[in-house]
């Protein structure tokens, strides 16, 4: 609850600081990398302070908290906390790392922020600063209390390494020892580690793609952008240990018997083909609307789990958007327009942040609500923070 003392004084400094923050996230990530560069072997991602997708993460939750708690001061963001918190625990984030941030992000605040800050302003940024901070450690401790097991990262076997696709690979795990195993739900991801050529560990998360469970596997692109993949393809051979995390992701499948809509684009098939496995494991009644979108046919990375288990649930549908059209598809990109989607349905999105944007905006003027509306998002997602 932020505090009536210090409610005016974000409304009034938030234009400013929200103007200011994508140049002072990167002075904060200089000072806390220069204090603690061991924070960058295994926990931040070099790829990601590169491109400035962290940055941007970090810039946009902070504008998005505030602005929800100046608009509603006696709630928090749950939507927004609770993706951030799942994404922490998959890195294993420990409360004492607040207060490392605090230190270094308020620090950068005041050197941006020279000429205008006063103790005042700054009392109130630390308070919300800490109505988010301590939000999130209580989530994060009530994810970490849900797991089998205690430990951050376990070894796995790689037991099959398979082409899925044009540039992409299916990896199947099974435990290295005898670690106990928290159940995957359907559309959550695990974070995976391996060490880099110049000896840097770095960690990226993957959906998991196949059975949910205790099994583990999950799909990666090579030219996704980042530094594991290509060590995984690579590298990484049948036989190899590596390190992962427990599942984590609120983005599962919601109990229920009305219709399902799973829209995804490239590789954000991961999570849906997920889910739509375990439509089809359970045999489930629901309706199933499977929309899919890609560059060409050979591209598709989990063409034939997914074309499987549509067939498995006899009233599933399956439309395809190709940019390479051939006969049966659609041409160019995915449109909710060109769609007759069930009455009551839940929608969950994966795929590129230009794509998701444009089909839950289509969705929402289709009628579907917002809250029945469920998307994964690896990077920065301020669009949708509202």
């Amino acid at each position: 609850m932020l505090s009536d003392k210090s409610r005016p004084v974000i409304e009034a400094t938030l234009p400013l600081v929200g103007s200011r923050i994508g140049e002072i996230t990167p002075k904060f990530y200089s000072r806390l990398f220069a204090a603690h560069p061991e924070l960058l072997d295994g926990l931040f991602s070099r790829s990601n302070q590169r491109n400035g997708n962290q940055q941007q993460a970090l810039a946009g939750s902070i504008a998005a908290f505030a602005t929800h708690l100046v608009n509603n001061p006696d709630t928090v963001p749950e939507t927004v906390l609770s993706r951030i918190a799942h994404r922490h625990a998959s890195l294993g984030i420990t409360e004492p790392q607040y207060q490392v941030v605090y230190e270094h992000l308020f620090a950068a605040i005041a050197e941006d922020l020279a000429e205008v800050i006063t103790p005042e302003i700054a009392e109130a940024w630390t308070e919300v600063y800490w109505l988010m901070a301590d939000a999130l450690i209580k989530l994060e401790k009530g994810l970490y209390a849900a797991q089998a097991n205690t430990k951050m990262w376990m070894p796995w076997t790689v037991v099959e390494k398979t082409p899925a696709g044009t540039g992409s690979m299916t990896f199947t795990l099974a435990p290295a020892d005898d670690t106990a195993v928290t159940a995957a739900l359907p559309g959550q991801y695990i974070s995976v580690k391996v060490t880099l050529p110049d000896g840097l560990r770095q960690v990226r998360q993957y959906s998991l793609s196949g059975d949910a469970g205790t099994s583990r596997s999950f799909t990666t692109k090579i030219d996704d952008g980042g530094e594991v993949s290509p060590v995984l393809h690579n590298s990484v051979e049948v036989g190899d240990v590596i390190e992962i995390s427990n599942p984590y992701g609120e983005i599962t499948l919601k109990d229920g018997d009305g219709p399902v809509v799973l829209a995804s684009a490239g590789i954000g098939c991961t999570p849906t083909a997920s889910i739509l496995r375990s439509l089809a494991e359970t045999g489930s009644d629901r309706q199933v609307l499977v929309l899919h979108a890609e560059s060409t046919l050979d591209s598709w990375a989990l063409r034939s789990q997914m074309t499987h288990d549509v067939e498995r649930l006899g009233g599933a549908d399956l439309q395809l958007w190709l940019e390479e059209p051939q006969a049966g598809t659609k041409s160019g990109f995915m449109s909710l327009r060109e769609v007759d989607l069930p009455a009551n349905a839940s929608l969950y999105l994966c795929g590129p942040l230009p794509f998701m944007k444009n089909i839950r905006n289509e969705a929402i003027e289709a009628g579907i609500p917002a809250t029945r509306i469920h998307y994964e998002v690896f990077g920065p997602d301020i669009w949708l923070a509202a």
